[in-house]
């Protein structure tokens, strides 16, 4: 095929699939689309249980599994092209990497013994990681042989981890006394619940000597909201946590059930803990990470190692993979995930394209 042809289709890949809306639990339509795309590429293509796209090239026993996520934050934003810039929601976070994960591999040849499975999966961005789960129950015997996350982090950089995460959401209850008292009314409660957690974090982080984010428990007021009901006050809050290594959810619901335990008299707090990741970092030293660094330089780019402070389905699959070799790697600019000027380079997702190109190639033999 013409080589201008083979570009202006890897284009229209991201672009369509940027188009296709498919916020977390209504990626369907793009699920569909894209396991259409690969069975016209010769992929064994189909959309699981779990409402992945789901695409095998090869039949061999060792698998390069490239794990992407077809979700996307919510949010529309109109799809546009100004110059090289492709704007719209999934740009970035995260269609442009796993576009990158398809086309990559359906320009190799899968020799005998290999096997290479890409997959959009569902709600990444829900905190449920549907999709990456399913994809691990799949494989509780027969781990992958390689993993590459479909996550931005620019053609030459390679993410080796991310940081955990634990989500609460917490209402209190609290019996009202008069304004002009000395009791500390609902809301006023809620902060000083919120400062004494910013506290915790900061105590935390002096007695680990974090230095940098990565090594940082962060905590983050996600959503507060008061109202009355007679002679009680109730508030919401809902609170994130992200948890370097060395800190597990279980650890942490444990010390906070430990600091909720000390609110004043009368004032009744109902949890709900979830969302809870353990942080992950791979190994920098391995035949996968190789294969990127020899294949970035070659590329003729200077190969650069990354740790995240948010988390990805990294966290899901690399506790339970200990064996095998893992990193997250895509173009775009991570700063432009969320947001509402979210956009690709689509010179820089070309050149991720031949870097994974080159990765596979060399895993391979």
């Amino acid at each position: 095929m013409n080589p201008d042809t083979v570009q202006i289709q890897t284009i229209e890949l991201l672009t369509k699939l940027v188009s296709i809306p498919s916020p977390s639990h209504h990626e369907a339509k793009a699920a569909v689309y894209l396991t259409g795309w690969l069975n016209a590429r010769g992929f064994n293509a189909h959309v699981d249980e779990a409402g992945n796209a789901v695409g095998v090239k090869g039949d061999g026993p060792r698998e390069i599994l490239l794990l992407g996520h077809i979700d996307t934050f919510p949010g529309e934003l109109p799809v546009r092209r100004e110059g090289d810039l492709l704007y719209g929601r999934g740009a970035v976070d995260a269609k442009g990497p796993l576009s990158t994960f398809a086309v990559a591999a359906a320009q190799v040849d899968v020799p005998p013994g290999w096997r290479v499975t890409v997959v959009g999966a569902v709600e990444e961005e829900a905190a449920s990681s549907k999709g990456a789960r399913h994809i691990l129950a799949q494989r509780r015997e027969n781990h992958p042989t390689f993993c590459v996350i479909g996550e931005p982090s620019n053609w030459d950089r390679v993410t080796l981890g991310y940081r955990g995460r634990l989500l609460l959401d917490l209402k209190l209850t609290v019996p009202f006394s008069h304004s002009a008292g000395e009791g500390r009314l609902p809301a006023e409660q809620a902060v000083d619940l919120w400062r004494q957690i910013e506290a915790y974090c900061r105590t935390i982080n002096r007695a680990r000597e974090a230095e940098t984010a990565f090594t940082r428990l962060e905590s983050s007021l996600r959503h507060i909201a008061s109202r009355d009901a007679g002679a009680y006050g109730h508030v919401d809050l809902s609170i994130g946590f992200r948890l370097p290594p060395g800190i597990t959810p279980a650890e942490l619901e444990a010390d906070l059930t430990d600091l909720l335990g000390q609110l004043p008299t009368g004032t009744i707090a109902e949890t709900q803990f979830h969302g809870g990741e353990e942080a992950y970092k791979g190994d920098k030293s391995n035949p996968l990470v190789r294969a990127f660094l020899r294949t970035i330089r070659a590329e003729g780019g200077q190969p650069r190692f990354v740790v995240k402070t948010g988390t990805a389905d990294m966290n899901v699959v690399g506790p339970a993979w200990p064996d095998t070799p893992i990193v997250a790697y895509g173009p775009g600019d991570s700063s432009l995930d969320h947001t509402p000027h979210e956009h690709i380079d689509l010179n820089e997702y070309l050149q991720a394209i031949e870097v994974l190109r080159g990765v596979l190639v060399t895993l391979m033999g």
